[in-house]
Order: C-alpha cells, then structure tokens, then sequence
C-alpha cells in the first residue's frame, strides 16, 4: 500500500469505483464529484518531469487535461484540478440554464468500454459557471467549452457564443466553441463553412473589443466532430485558417461508429465516446494535422483509454490530449499511469 502524502486517497478513489459503476450512470457521475470536493487536498498529483508545454499563449504544465462534460458547472474545480490535470475544460455552457434532454440520457456500454450521452448541455448557465470560477483558488487552466441554448434559432446561435464570451471572458483561458455535439438538434450544422464563418467573426469582433476593454488574450478553440466527410472536414479547416482559429480540439463524441448503430438507436439517439472511438479520433487528428499544418495546435481527445493510446495520440500530431470516458471507467489512475509513461527522465 502506498505510504507517500495522498497515496490512501487515491487508493480509496479507486477502491470506489466499481460501486459507483453498479449505480445509474448520471448518478454515480454526480457522487463521484461530490466525492472530489469532499477528498480536496488529500490527493499527491503524479509527478510530472518536463517542461511545460507552450501553446497559443499559455503554458501547460504537463500533455494531460481533462474533457468538456465532466464538470460541466465548474462545481469541482479545486478538487479535480488537484488530481494533476494540466487543464480543465468545463461546460459546455449556454447564455441561460437549462434542464438539457429527458433522462435516462446516459449509459454504459461496459463490455466496450464505452458511454452513449445524450444529455443536451445540460447546465447552470454562464452566470452560475462564471460565479464558481471565481470562487475556485486552482490555477492550472481553465478551458470553457462554450455553445448556444437549445430554444435558440440556429440562425441565432452565433449569439449565444458571443453572449457566454462576454460573461466570461475575465475568467477562462481559452474558449472552445463547441459546434459538434450530436444531442442539441441542428448544432452541427454549425460546422458548415458559411455558418463556422459567421459565428467565428462574431467572436473574433468581440473578443478584440473585450481584449481592449480587459487588456488580456483569450484564445479560440474550434471543437469538432469525428463525423465530418473528408470535403466537411477540409472546408471546415479552410475556415479555421482563414479565421485565425488558435486551436481544434479533435474529437466529439460519434453517431455512426460502425457496430453500434443498433445501440445507439435503442437509447434514443446520442453522442458514442470511449475505446470504439480511438481509431477515427485518430484518423481525425491526423488528417486535421495534414491540412493545417506542422505547427498548428491541435488538441486530441476521444478514445483515450490507456496510457498507451495517451502516448500514441501525442505521437501522431496532437500537442495536447484530454481524457473523458478513460477516466470514467479508470479514474486518477488513467491520468497517473499516462504521466508515469509519458515522463521523462527526471533532470540531475
């Protein structure tokens, strides 16, 4: 048994996990966090040798961060943030509250390692996030994946994006503009070269008059979806490029992934994530790379499940990677053994 400062902790946090997953999916999910803030500062975060990683302005302590959708109300920021994550994307948020799709909208797929959410952003609204981040005293970096409430018009989403910016700008270090979630109807329509243009100038106009008023940069990242036909995905790059995006964060959850179309039919519809996922994140990612260049940032996520498949992605061409159902099913073990792997030898 570990003797080390947090050890006890981070075996209980295991220990739980096999009860937790006996327990409806939303609900373990909300124990889970509940037991973060609880276990705050008990918790050893895994030793990290390198250097920091520098990306559009901001340094990253160490490739690992954690997904949007976890915590999506910043409700746990201190005590996930203690687990060693180099950053944390919290929402995805809209302008107002709102209730998000009829449960059950979550479920487990055990013998695939995967989840199916339908959960429809789901949120306490910006005002709410805004109000626990100022709260929070971690200050590893703090994404906020941003998207537009589901009464909105899509011809007025571009509204919503700009409306979550603005309330909180003074707050997150990067914003992701989540345009590819397969569970608010129309969202991904967004990705569409005339719709992603306008809704990125819109930002870009109001980041510039916010970074005047606030004197402070706050990047845009582009998420998207690993449902894109080759010609969606190479326009929707176009438009990145030509908006001077700072980053693409690949992938969101699927709808088709070969296999389980039944399954997702049988619960209504849906986002797939975990191990099914880690082939096409990958071919994503790369082909993303291919036509955006060497030295653009982009960020991996999807399928994440092992150390190994952390190490792969950061090998293929991502900069970053972020975990979601990995750590679902593993918790701080996932995020500890993927450090341990990728940890250079500890300077003398």
């Amino acid at each position: 048994m570990s003797t080390q400062p947090g050890g006890a902790a981070r075996l209980l946090m295991s220990a739980t996990l096999p009860a937790l997953q006996r327990l409806p999916p939303e609900t373990a999910h909300h124990l889970a966090l509940r037991g973060l803030r609880l276990m705050r500062g008990q918790v050893k975060a895994p030793a990290w040798n390198g250097a920091a990683i520098e990306l559009f302005g901001l340094k990253f302590a160490n490739p690992v961060g954690l997904a949007a959708g976890f915590d999506k109300n910043a409700d746990c920021v201190d005590g996930l943030g203690a687990l060693g994550f180099s950053h944390i994307e919290f929402g995805t948020v809209t302008p107002r509250p709102q209730p998000g799709n009829q449960r059950p909208r979550l479920f487990r797929l055990r013998k695939a390692r995967a989840l199916i959410n339908r959960m429809g952003f789901n949120n306490h609204g910006a005002d709410y996030l805004a109000e626990r981040l100022q709260r929070a005293t971690w200050r590893g970096i703090r994404g906020v994946s941003i998207g537009k409430n589901a009464d909105t018009p899509i011809e007025r989403a571009a509204e919503d994006y700009v409306l979550c910016m603005r309330k909180l700008y003074t707050l997150a270090d990067y914003f992701a503009i989540n345009v590819s979630s397969p569970n608010t109807k129309g969202l991904r329509t967004l990705q569409a070269a005339d719709a992603l243009t306008g809704i990125l100038q819109a930002l870009r106009e109001e980041g510039l008059r916010l970074r005047e008023q606030h004197r402070r940069r706050v990047p845009l990242l582009v998420k998207l979806s690993p449902d894109l036909e080759p010609q969606e995905l190479q326009a929707a790059c176009e438009v990145i490029a030509a908006q001077g995006v700072d980053g693409v964060i690949a992938t969101n959850t699927s709808t088709r992934v070969p296999g389980f179309e039944a399954e997702l039919s049988s619960r209504g519809g849906g986002g797939l994530s975990g191990a099914p996922l880690e082939a096409r994140s990958l071919e994503v990612l790369q082909l993303l790379r291919k036509a955006l260049g060497a030295k653009f940032p982009l960020i991996g996520v999807g399928g994440l499940m092992s150390a190994d498949a952390v190490a792969a992605r950061l090998a293929s061409g991502a900069n970053l990677v972020q975990l979601y159902t990995g750590f679902v099913y593993r918790g701080p073990a996932l995020l500890a053994e993927s450090l341990q792997r990728l940890n250079p030898p500890p300077q003398r």
